[in-house]
Order: structure tokens, then C-alpha cells, then sequence
């Protein structure tokens, strides 16, 4: 696996979660890069969407059950995540004021 492989996923799966979440895309920014639990839901949540968007290539027999298996998978991630970002904002919220450097 090259590292450009990588970079390439590891974009994917912020830009994913930034479709889902474009009400609070600054939020998803600072938890992707911040928080390694919401960054490796990011990585889950593409690789359901992906899945989900293929599922049609599959065999007719299993199509069904595993379109509706991603589709859980997503939705739940989603709500996973939705309350990630939830709580993220009450901490933010808590923080108090930055203060500048006290006097000596």
C-alpha cells in the first residue's frame, strides 16, 4: 500500500463524513483531526457509504440483504457520530473564555 493510497482515503473519509454532517463541517474538521474514535467512524462511515454504493454489483441472492445491512451500518454510524458532535459542542461550550498571559 502506497502512501498515496492512503492520503487518498484518509481525505475520503472527511469528505464523507463532511456530506453527512454539512451543518457542522468545522465540528467533523476539528473531531477528524482531534478525536482518533471519530476519526476511525469517518473511515467506517465511508466504507459503508461506498459499500452501499456498489451493493448493486453483487450477486442478485445477496443484494438485498446487504444493501440493508450498509444502510444500518451507515445509519448508525451517522447517530454515532451525531452524538459525538453533540457532546463535542457542550464541552466547547463549558471551556472557559481564553484568558491572556497574566501580568508578572
Amino acid at each position: 500500500m502506497g502512501s498515496g493510497e492512503s492520503g487518498s482515503t484518509y481525505l475520503s473519509a472527511l469528505e464523507t463524513a463532511e456530506t453527512y454532517f454539512p451543518e457542522q463541517k468545522r465540528l467533523v474538521q476539528r473531531l477528524f483531526y482531534v478525536s482518533e474514535a471519530f476519526h476511525s467512524m469517518c473511515e467506517d462511515l465511508a466504507d459503508a457509504a461506498q459499500a452501499l454504493a456498489h451493493v448493486e454489483r453483487l450477486p442478485e441472492t445477496v443484494r438485498e440483504a446487504r444493501r440493508l445491512e450498509y444502510a444500518g451500518l451507515v445509519e448508525a454510524l451517522q447517530k454515532e457520530m451525531g452524538e459525538a458532535i453533540a457532546q463535542s459542542k457542550i464541552v466547547m461550550l463549558r471551556r472557559p473564555p481564553p484568558t491572556g498571559p497574566k501580568p508578572l
